[in-house]
């Protein structure tokens, strides 16, 4: 019988706080966390590639640092009993400290308007309706009929006859309390509702994008289009991996470990479902329609589909269609009575969010060459015209959303959003407080003004001859460590936290390998497709990122190809417009089928090509880009504004 060990977890911002959990010899003190109730992120899926985890640990025998743990923590901090909670396993009754990062407050989700798309003329057509009939009871002993019999009488012959057993009980009250009165709601011409008296003001449906990183959601009335609220935060299966690959092995061939995965996407969706209905003053009730977009990965995890094939090769999805399900069947208890619809998937890594920016974007019925690009933990990458196109998946992994990166963040409040670097460096900080770290729009900005302050060379390598010709205040900026050198963004004295915010010549590596996955993607299909730049009319870049980054930047950096960049658009967060879309279109959600087998997709990594496009970008161009002197491009709307700038 294996010995089990209590380990206590004190808070280090409550001295009087803390939690317990009795483990199993060989757990780790990252299952001790989730034991204990701590939602401790562990953003590489534990294995020991991030700090995420970190613990200090106070009592108890301190076993010997992990290779993960020195790289990761770097020696001072090995020294001082820092350790990776994912690699340390508890061999003795212990008291640790959970130190994770600062707490990510005002994390920025990226919203959309539909607005736009019902200006260009998209009619309004959810599939649900409501239909007001009178009947009445049963009244005869001699013949009697049934109440459903009594209530189809009167009801249209297109409507379908079959009900749920949810509508059946409803029957008996709904007939017979508004003295026969009642209204029937139907989806697709199937009652999916019935209740007493005339509600047919009441039609609402909303619309969901579950990110890797991000859940954001739309709340809408079916009938104008509007836009009631909007929700949105942080994907709570985040502790389990911040990137795809991650949360698949996380749940790989492990049914338990899928349903801890499914039952926090569904109670995060039901909770903003909840949060949407009180903001707007309407009941969960009348929500009759969902539409939800993800990648293959969310999706199956949100259907309970095993996603074990779904991270070997050759990675095929389980299922492609377009489905329809009752919130009953999920199950998504907030809403009893609405539909929910998942968007057609293209391939095992080119999923229904993508799916979601076609429709958005429009790129499906362009006379002209575009492309789009939704960048995120995988990059998808759709190009063509009408009558022509053609998909791939960049696996960039979370380094550009901050994860891997020694002092990286989500763009929260305290991130720092935008350098600039000349004599010195001048970062701008989201919520104009102290930094406690970096965010994605940071790091591009980051690398591109180190390469064109000769910082840093276009290899990526911070440079060691020369150093003495930079600025006095960049010349100060470099930091000898037993690790390597680290370059100085925002100093100790500056900062939001007990150390300076730095970013490490491994921070760059993390970063030129994310950033070459999304270039080679768009250089791949520019190549099968004999594309030239010039021949590009435009590229759109779409996610919560996407909106956030400077262009220019981006091209210096070879995040995308060396385009004008009045070429590069904002698309927004077209993921989530284009569930919005087919929320309010019927005609448009089943269109997405008829798109999706129509798409060819391309496995980048078995093409002959695909290792020289990466090589190729890898490295930095810096220097000025044409267009450069141009107002970038605006798009998207923010759901969570950013708080007014300042510098470090």
């Amino acid at each position: 019988m294996l010995e089990t060990f209590t380990v206590t977890f004190v808070d280090p911002e409550n001295d009087t706080g803390s939690r317990r959990a009795v483990v199993k010899d060989g757990k780790t003190f990252l299952d001790a966390a989730h034991a204990a109730g701590i939602p401790m992120e562990a953003t590489c899926g534990a294995r020991g590639r991030c700090r995420s985890c970190r613990i200090k640990l106070i009592s108890g025998d301190v076993p010997p640092a992990t290779m993960q743990d020195t790289v990761q923590l770097g020696h001072d901090q090995v020294r001082e009993n820092f350790r990776l909670a994912c690699q340390t396993k508890v061999i003795v009754d212990s008291t640790a400290m959970a130190v994770p990062p600062k707490s990510e407050v005002g994390h920025q989700i990226l919203t959309s308007d539909v607005s736009a798309v019902l200006e260009q003329g998209l009619t309004i057509d959810s599939g649900v309706k409501k239909l007001v009939i009178k009947a009445k009871a049963p009244e005869s002993e001699h013949n009697q009929t049934a109440d459903w019999d009594e209530i189809t009488s009167v009801l249209p012959d297109t409507v379908d006859r079959h009900i749920s057993v949810n509508v059946m009980r409803k029957i008996p009250g709904a007939l017979r309390d508004e003295g026969g009165q009642l209204t029937v709601t139907t989806f697709q011409d199937r009652v999916i509702d019935l209740e007493p008296g005339d509600t047919t003001d009441q039609l609402y449906g909303i619309a969901f994008d579950i990110g890797t990183t991000s859940i954001v959601g739309s709340l809408i009335d079916l009938q104008t289009g509007e836009c009631l609220a909007d929700v949105g935060g942080v994907n709570p299966q985040a502790v389990y991996g911040g990137d795809l690959m991650s949360r698949i092995a996380y749940a790989q061939f492990d049914h338990k470990k899928l349903a801890t995965l499914r039952a926090r996407a569904l109670n995060a969706i039901s909770d903003f479902i909840k949060e949407a209905c009180t903001t707007a003053g309407i009941s969960t009730n009348h929500v009759y329609k969902i539409v939800v977009v993800g990648n293959t990965c969310m999706h199956h995890v949100l259907l309970g589909i095993d996603v074990s094939y779904v991270g070997l090769a050759p990675y095929a999805p389980t299922v492609n269609d377009a489905i329809v399900a009752s919130a009953s069947e999920l199950p998504l208890k907030a809403t009893p009575n609405a539909q929910v619809c998942l968007l057609p998937i293209v391939a095992g890594f080119v999923g229904a969010d993508t799916m979601a920016c076609v429709l958005a974007t429009r790129i499906h019925e362009r006379e002209e060459i575009c492309a789009l690009v939704d960048i995120g933990t995988n990059g998808e990458v759709i190009m063509g015209h009408k009558g022509k196109l053609m998909a791939c998946s960049a696996p960039a992994g979370p380094a550009l959303e901050g994860a891997q990166i020694r002092h990286g963040m989500r763009g929260a409040v305290g991130a720092v959003e935008k350098i600039e670097i000349d004599e010195d460096v001048r970062c701008t900080i989201i919520g104009a407080t102290p930094a406690i770290g970096i965010c994605g729009s940071g790091l591009i900005d980051a690398c591109a003004k180190l390469v064109e302050c000769g910082v840093m060379d276009k290899t990526g390598r911070f440079i060691r001859k020369g150093r003495d010709m930079l600025p006095p205040a960049l010349q100060a900026r470099f930091v000898e460590t037993p690790d390597g050198i680290e370059f100085v963004l925002v100093d100790k004295k500056d900062a939001g936290k007990d150390d300076a915010v730095t970013l490490t010549q491994r921070d760059i590596r993390q970063i030129q390998l994310a950033k070459s996955a999304i270039y080679s993607g768009i250089a791949m299909l520019q190549k099968i497709m004999g594309v030239a730049d010039d021949d590009l009319t435009e590229l759109m870049m779409c996610g919560g990122f996407g909106n956030y980054i400077n262009v220019e930047n981006a091209v210096k950096i070879r995040l995308v190809p060396e385009l004008p960049i009045d070429k590069i658009s904002y698309a927004g967060n077209a993921a989530l417009m284009g569930a919005q879309i087919a929320l309010i279109s019927e005609a448009e959600r089943l269109r997405a089928s008829e798109l999706a087998r129509q798409i060819d997709h391309v496995g980048l990594a078995t093409h002959p090509d695909f290792q020289d496009l990466f090589v190729e970008g890898m490295g930095f161009l810096g220097g000025e880009q044409e267009g450069s002197d141009k107002e970038p491009p605006k798009g998207g709307r923010s759901g969570g504004r950013r708080a007014a700038a300042g510098g470090a």
